[in-house]
């Protein structure tokens, strides 16, 4: 019973959080510092899920394969590299550090 209850309590949270992004004015919309947040907050909330997700195991902070193939993948997105092909050195890099045994 206790699964249901916060199901529905979720449920009303997101329905209450899209009613209020529906009723905020429009001018308020417009301004320059809200364009430029909405801008920018989605690219800091994925950087922030990417790090947790590659430097963390549950309390501590780890440093492996994963690590390497996030090096990777900057390194071939900052030599422009197409999307696939940033994903493929991540994975040949994540693999060949893991099959090595680091």
């Amino acid at each position: 019973m206790n699964v249901w209850i916060a199901i529905g309590v979720t449920v009303l949270g997101c329905y209450a959080v899209k009613l209020a992004g529906l009723l905020v004015p429009s001018g308020a919309l417009e301004r320059p510092v809200v364009k430029r947040l909405a801008a920018l907050l989605p690219v800091a909330l994925l950087a922030a899920l990417t790090a947790q997700q590659t430097f963390a195991d549950g309390q501590t902070l780890m440093l492996d394969a994963r690590a390497a193939g996030l090096g990777a993948a900057a390194v071939a997105l900052m030599l422009r590299a197409p999307f696939l092909l940033v994903v493929a050195a991540a994975v040949v890099v994540t693999a060949g550090v893991r099959a090595m045994g680091a």
